[in-house]
């Protein structure tokens, strides 16, 4: 069985070649997905979460991330606060082919999935970016998005704490250093002129008004995962023509769109679209230079499946 870890995963392959075949992997069926949630509340009234992925693509892949998400471990900057393992079977006969870091195959799944959106979903010629969130999970996609979108020149990072939106700027200053990196504090000012906004705040009351959102915008919304979560209000749907990763695993699973379809602000079929159909052209996605695009990564158990089985095949023929 092949064992990979973080540093084997996060050089295996571009992010280019990551979004080339995931999309070709969308042209498929995405196969069987289930997933299991426990939620556990300490003395603090801190929440964690534990909870299992899986994915069943029949005769050619069987894998499960097993996940757990201690947010309090942010504050002690110790441990990661998003830990996992992933384990890959053979599609034909069970047998288990591969372990893989499940921490670094989630910041490559995301980002990769947000970036694939972004490829199908935003203007090729975008050049500045809003990065809401400097958890471990932005740097990955900011240089997803970068990598993707090569137009893109500057890019704000706004964060809850100041610091880290400091310390990432300088991180990716030497990372990609042909974009111009800047931190902010105000939110509003620097959404209203960004061309893509990309959020990652794990939140249970909005943070993006639509209301800030410039014509043409593309937003790429992450870091709701449970039922009660959401980044974007209802403005911000509305005025977006909406867009999932997969249906199956975010309309009746996640509060970016739960809520709103509760409330009625939303209907399903204002969900116009998921990655099979547009990388199977069953929809063509944006209509026009100034139409406003929103997009959820719910990130199911199928995306770890098929960036798993992409890793695995770079690093066994590596």
């Amino acid at each position: 069985m092949l064992m990979l870890d973080a540093e084997k995963i996060l050089n295996a392959a571009s992010f280019t070649t990551l979004v080339d075949e995931l999309a070709a992997m969308h042209r498929e069926p995405i196969g069987l997905v289930d997933e299991m949630l426990m939620e556990s509340t300490d003395a603090n009234s801190n929440v964690s979460h534990f909870f299992i992925r899986t994915g069943w693509q029949p005769e050619k892949a069987v894998g499960a991330k097993v996940i757990t998400v201690f947010p309090r471990n942010n504050l002690k900057r110790t441990w990661p606060s998003i830990q996992a393992v992933y384990i890959l079977f053979e599609g034909a006969n069970g047998t288990p082919i591969a372990c893989l870091d499940g921490t670094a195959l989630t910041w490559l799944k995301t980002a990769s999935d947000s970036a694939l959106g972004s490829r199908l979903l935003s203007r090729e010629n975008i050049e500045s970016m809003l990065m809401i969130g400097a958890g471990q999970m932005a740097p990955h996609l900011v240089a997803a998005h970068c990598e993707i979108r090569p137009s893109l020149k500057t890019v704000h990072i706004w964060n809850r704490t100041a610091d880290k939106a400091e310390d990432l700027c300088a991180r990716l200053s030497t990372r990609i250093p042909d974009v111009s990196f800047t931190p902010v504090t105000d939110i509003e000012t620097s959404a209203a002129s960004a061309d893509l906004i990309c959020s990652a705040i794990g939140c249970e009351q909005p943070i993006l008004h639509g209301e800030w959102l410039k014509p043409g915008a593309h937003v790429d919304l992450i870091g709701a995962y449970t039922a009660d979560m959401r980044e974007a209000d209802d403005q911000c749907l509305q005025r977006g023509s909406l867009f999932v990763d997969a249906r199956e695993t975010t309309i009746h699973h996640i509060g970016e769109l739960m809520i709103p379809l509760g409330s009625g602000a939303i209907s399903e079929s204002d969900v116009l679209a998921d990655l099979s159909d547009l990388c199977q052209q069953r929809h063509t996605g944006r209509q026009s230079d100034d139409e406003i695009t929103v997009f959820k990564n719910g990130g199911g158990g199928h995306l770890d499946l098929m960036c798993a089985r992409i890793l695995h095949q770079h690093c066994q023929d590596s």
